[in-house]
């Protein structure tokens, strides 16, 4: 592909591209509108502990992120809690508390939940289920934790996953056009790890052959060797650039950031 690195050094530094988490980066929709919501209007909360609840890679963890930058806080994995202290944890006087759930240190959470109330600190949890679902052997933990506001962040919907991807093959430089991004539209999961993995996947893929980022590579990277390609209305072997002996061709203009 024309402007890309050949070298093996270059290769490996091209494909750095660490998840952004800005609040400019983050692309809202009705999936996660309420959460999104929520961390504007800080710190004009219901209570000065919130629950960011989801399932993975709907953007919980870049909604926190923005809400860190925003309020100064710590981010601090829930499985390092019994580690972190209470008192360091709470120290910036706000901490995001990621991934709590079943199985959690109840006695360090419970602490932790106590001391912030005593010291005023402001709490954000991301879960992937709300608490009032789970199993505890802790009851006032559990209660403390029904009592905590909980909004809701849904799986992203296919117009915000076909927009997240636009911004993800933008952030590369790499052009791509909509049969690629329809038919990653209906192959991947619907989520924003799906998203960045299967563009990480295509750009390393991409170098490595020295092919453009096409459809075609798709479907020899991430679908079944052979697979037809019903809703694309051709067999995907049909396309020329299946052939690894093809000759590499030139790259389209970029779609634009979304």
């Amino acid at each position: 592909m024309a402007g890309r690195p050949t070298d093996p050094g270059q290769l490996a530094l091209s494909l750095e591209h660490p998840a952004r988490f800005s609040r400019d980066d983050f692309l809202a929709s009705p999936s996660n509108a309420a959460a999104l919501e929520m961390v504007d209007r800080w710190p004009d909360w219901p209570a000065r502990a919130l629950v960011l609840a989801g399932p993975e890679g709907a953007g919980k963890s870049h909604l926190a992120a923005v809400w860190a930058e925003r309020a100064g806080a710590r981010i601090l994995p829930a499985a390092a809690l019994g580690e972190a202290g209470g008192p360091d944890a709470l120290a910036a006087g706000a901490l995001v508390l990621e991934d709590v759930r079943s199985g959690v240190d109840e006695v360090a959470l419970f602490h932790l939940l106590n001391l912030a109330r005593d010291q005023g600190t402001w709490l954000l949890l991301t879960v992937a289920a709300p608490p009032a679902g789970w199993t505890l052997r802790l009851p006032d933990l559990h209660s403390r934790l029904r009592a905590m506001p909980v909004v809701q962040v849904a799986p992203p919907d296919a117009a915000l996953l076909r927009a997240v991807l636009v911004k993800l093959f933008a952030d590369r430089q790499l052009a791509v056009d909509e049969g690629l991004l329809t038919w990653l539209e209906r192959r991947i999961e619907r989520s924003f790890a799906a998203a960045r993995a299967a563009v990480a996947t295509l750009d390393r893929e991409g170098l490595r052959r020295q092919r453009p980022v096409t459809r075609a590579l798709a479907v020899a990277v991430l679908g079944r060797a052979g697979e037809d390609d019903p809703e694309e209305g051709d067999p995907a072997g049909d396309d020329p650039e299946d052939d690894p002996g093809a000759p590499p061709g030139p790259a389209r203009a970029g779609p634009p950031a979304a």
